[in-house]
């Protein structure tokens, strides 16, 4: 197979995890790769270059914004308006959606799973991959999504999606419905899964959370998306109230392996996968010292 040519697009991109975990994955199939980091601030100038990629990754802010762009779009990512890797087949380039699949796994091999009662924080390209992807499982999800309270049309329309979705598939007791943060905080109710699919709380933002730790507090296991920091203030909320912690680095090492599926068919030992998320982790600790020192000190 000839060098392929691939690379992960967003802006601003800044420390981005995508090459480390995908240049692995590249290893471990074989094949002969050259992937790059592409800052793209405007994303139509960027297009006829990213064409002449073999493949790529997106990330913030153009998930969504690469739409109308692609050839060609699977169901799914055009149901969920959100596009995370593209292949390119000839002259053109099709967008596909992992984030759903990562975030499945992820939570799988920490006993948690998309059933039951859902607190879900937000409701962007990520959330709707997450949302989408647990009204798939057919399992009665019950999911609350919270949003602020600008983006209250914009999260009910994700609801009556939801709603229609879950209709057309048969799942019918399937349950959604939308709050905003400060009713969040005022509810008593208990959650099965706490999801943030926000950036609240990324570096280097690092003492924010989305959610107070009394919202966490009635919440049996939390899964942040947000991988920089390893232990994000919302993690550090869930362990206190002993509650099962889940960081985003499995997600993103998931939904990159569910690409490499798309882009050529690849499968993949567990036990390589297991070592890459370990060692992923630490390569994060490599780039940011501060995270592995605190982390050390918070187990002490």
């Amino acid at each position: 197979m000839q060098v392929q040519n691939a690379a992960v697009i967003g802006h601003p991109i800044g420390h981005t995890m995508s090459p480390f975990i995908h240049r692995r994955l590249f290893q471990l199939e074989g094949i002969p790769f050259h992937y790059q980091v592409i800052d793209v601030p405007d994303l139509a100038a960027a297009m006829p270059d990213l064409r002449r990629l073999d493949c790529f990754n997106i990330t913030i802010p153009h998930k969504s914004a690469i739409l109308p762009f692609l050839d060609d779009v699977e169901e799914k990512a055009r149901r969920f308006g959100s596009v995370n890797t593209v292949r390119r087949v000839g002259e053109t380039l099709k967008g596909f959606t992992t984030d759903g699949p990562g975030c499945r796994k992820a939570l799988e091999n920490h006993g948690a799973n998309l059933a039951g009662k859902l607190l879900l924080l937000g409701n962007g390209g990520a959330a709707r991959a997450i949302a989408f992807e647990a009204v798939q499982k057919k399992a009665g999800a019950k999911l609350t999504v919270v949003c602020r309270e600008e983006s209250m049309a914009k999260a009910q329309a994700l609801q009556a999606e939801l709603v229609e979705y879950a209709r057309s598939i048969g799942d019918g007791l399937f349950a959604v419905r939308v709050i905003t943060y400060a009713q969040a905080e005022q509810e008593a109710r208990p959650y099965d899964l706490l999801i943030n699919a926000t950036s609240v709380g990324m570096l280097p933002n690092v003492e924010e959370s989305p959610v107070s730790g009394e919202v966490v507090s009635r919440c049996k296991a939390v899964f942040d998306a947000v991988y920089n920091p390893a232990r994000t203030k919302l993690l550090r909320f869930a362990e206190k109230s002993g509650a099962v912690a889940i960081g985003g680095m499995e997600m993103l090492v998931y939904q990159a392996v569910a690409a490499h599926e798309i882009w050529y068919g690849s499968e993949f030992r567990q036990e390589d996968l297991r070592a890459l998320c370990a060692d992923a982790q630490e390569e994060l600790f490599r780039l940011f010292p501060g995270n592995a020192r605190e982390e050390r000190e918070d187990r002490r």
